[in-house]
């Protein structure tokens, strides 16, 4: 199945979120090289921020992307309010775990049945899943609908939340306002459980990794908003450290810069989180896990489908919980008057954990900014994967060894961007 001079090309790989290459070269029957190459120009929100008011970042950087916009709000009003010193009253807190809730939801929801699934199942993409499994769609589609609602009702639209501030919102809800938005999380707890059900069924290719895990750690609760950082082979460390051990660096064949943990690979994410924080899931969340056929770990990353589906039905949970206690904060937000200083912020984006640090200057301008996404945390654990992959499988033919490099990609839900969706594949043999 090695013949010299073979090259397997695929000019595009839907189902991504941007546009990117991956190059595998092979030469005597042996993997010699293996390149996952973003070619997306630099986008610049870093250099842009520069000289913009401390307090418009939230809004700015939530542009980043448009499936976790909250992500980078959350990340954002995390470091900036570190560095004026300023501690957001708990009500307030709860309320943006509550609109994270809704990220999580829908932003899972989106990879499971529209992005991910077609893969085990056998489809191109969810359209032709739809033809045959149209009532599974539909329930990802309801489920989605409902964390979008729950990210509107609290945001004040799904895309991009006009209502998020330094120090908490522009307004909030009352009590009473939150009983249709209820009724239609209790409905989709029942299909959050039946999509964990559905994708443990799945067929799931043997492989374990070996990355360090990189997850935030909060309090014996699993990790949304804020914590502590937590890794799998080395002790917990304060915000304030994150570049201290996590360096960026640039490589030749990406625009992206790639990440390391003190010198070594690693992954962020949903096995992350899980693999560190499985114990805090919530009771119902914990036992579909387990019928899941989960254990307190999971490290192989085809098998992410399913920790994603537990996280669904842990953030549909947190979601009431959240709600049942609910009394409407005395203010919607902390005054956060600007001071000279350094501020770091983080929070768990759905697909891992997203770094921010600004520095504000005297004139209460954003005089440096840093933002490390985890798709750039993960790239180089992907690479990894994909050798490990296609050594391990060189006597596939060409096209079966470019799909299942399309789900070792997949299964990561690299937001390469947030525009076009496409990435290219080429395997050189000789």
């Amino acid at each position: 199945m090695n013949p010299e001079n073979r090259t397997l090309s695929v000019g595009t790989l839907t189902r991504v979120e941007g546009e990117g290459a991956l190059h595998v070269r092979l030469k005597d029957g042996e993997l010699d090289s293996v390149e996952l190459n973003i070619y997306e120009p630099p986008r610049f929100f870093e250099a842009f921020l520069r000289g913009r008011s401390y307090t418009e970042p939230p809004d700015l950087t939530a542009r980043v992307c448009g499936i976790c916009p909250v992500a980078y709000q959350v990340s954002s009003c995390n470091a900036l309010e570190s560095a004026c010193g300023v501690e957001v009253d708990p009500e307030l807190v709860a309320l943006r775990r509550l609109l994270y809730c809704g990220e999580w939801i829908h932003s899972h929801m989106l990879h499971i049945y529209l992005l991910h699934a077609p893969d085990f199942l056998g489809y191109p993409d969810a359209i032709a899943m739809a033809r045959d499994e149209r009532e599974v769609v539909e329930r990802g589609l309801r489920l989605k609908k409902a964390g979008n609602r729950l990210m509107d009702f609290v945001g004040g639209r799904a895309i991009h939340p006009i209502n998020v501030r330094l120090g908490g919102f522009y307004s909030v809800p009352t009590r009473s306002q939150f009983a249709p938005v209820a009724e239609q999380l209790r409905r989709a707890l029942d299909d959050a459980l039946a999509t964990v059900e559905w994708a443990a069924g799945f067929e799931f290719p043997d492989l374990e990794v070996d990355h360090e895990m990189l997850a935030l750690s909060q309090d014996g609760r699993y990790p949304i908003e804020n914590g502590v950082i937590a890794r799998s082979a080395g002790p917990s460390f304060p915000v304030p450290e994150f570049t201290a051990h996590v360096r960026e660096l640039q490589v030749p064949h990406s625009t992206a810069l790639h990440a390391t943990l003190d010198g070594g690979r690693y992954v962020t994410g949903p096995l992350a989180r899980y693999c560190l924080n499985s114990s805090a899931l919530s009771p119902v969340a914990a036992q579909a896990a387990a019928a899941a056929g989960l254990a307190d770990e999971c490290r192989n990353p085809f098998r992410s489908i399913v920790v994603r589906a537990v996280e669904v039905v842990y953030a549909i949970e947190e979601a009431l919980r959240i709600i049942d206690s609910y009394e409407r904060p005395a203010r919607p937000f902390v005054d956060v008057p600007a001071r000279p200083g350094i501020g770091h912020g983080v929070s768990e984006a759905p697909r891992g954990l997203l770094y921010h640090s600004y520095e504000i200057g005297a004139d209460g301008l954003v005089s440096a900014a840093t933002m490390i996404p985890p798709t750039s945390q993960n790239q180089a654990a992907i690479e990894a994967d994909l050798a490990r992959v296609v050594s391990d499988n060189l006597f596939l033919a060409d096209d079966e060894l470019t799909s299942l490099c399309e789900k070792v990609i997949r299964s990561y839900d690299p937001c390469i961007s947030c525009s076009a969706h496409f990435l290219t594949l080429t395997v050189h043999r000789g």
